[in-house]
């Protein structure tokens, strides 16, 4: 034989209040960390075209090196970051010039540095701040962030 239970209509209808809530509080709390992942890779993808951006530079200035290798093996195009802009009028000091401002409008706090021998061993070293992807130090000093790239011109 058979039993069936009879349900009472009167409490099987709907939802109830406290349901809904715990719903809406689980929704949001995923909300809130599909946000925070988002936040997350929009800062990994700036500093990663942070990183394009001085190596597109190292290797525009590199060009350069080997187009004027005369100049480039005789220290024209040596520069330090704490140099500034060169005041010839050669192409190895526009070269520099127009490197540094390129530099300098591409990547925040933008600088750079390049070093070659007689030999024709050449370094070139971007450098810019990273605080924007998070790279704030202890104290409220900024990190640097540099790219390195060395050649024979």
């Amino acid at each position: 034989m058979l039993f069936k239970k009879q349900i009472n209509k009167k409490h099987a209808e709907g939802f109830s209040l406290l349901e809904v809530l715990i719903a809406v509080l689980i929704l949001s709390i995923g909300l809130l960390g599909l946000a925070a992942l988002h936040a997350t890779s929009l800062k990994a993808n700036h500093g990663a075209y942070h990183k394009s951006q001085a190596t597109i530079l190292a290797y525009d200035m590199v060009d350069r090196l080997r187009a004027n290798r005369p100049q480039a093996i005789n220290g024209s195009y040596n520069q330090l970051i704490t140099d500034g802009n060169k005041t010839g009028t050669t192409l190895a000091d526009l070269d520099v010039n127009d490197w540094l401002a390129n530099t300098a409008a591409l990547l925040p706090s933008g600088d750079g540095s390049i070093n070659c021998t007689a030999a024709g061993a050449c370094t070139v070293l971007v450098q810019w701040n990273i605080a924007r992807e998070g790279g704030q130090a202890s104290g409220g000093s900024t990190t640097l962030q540099t790219f390195t790239f060395r050649t024979d011109v």
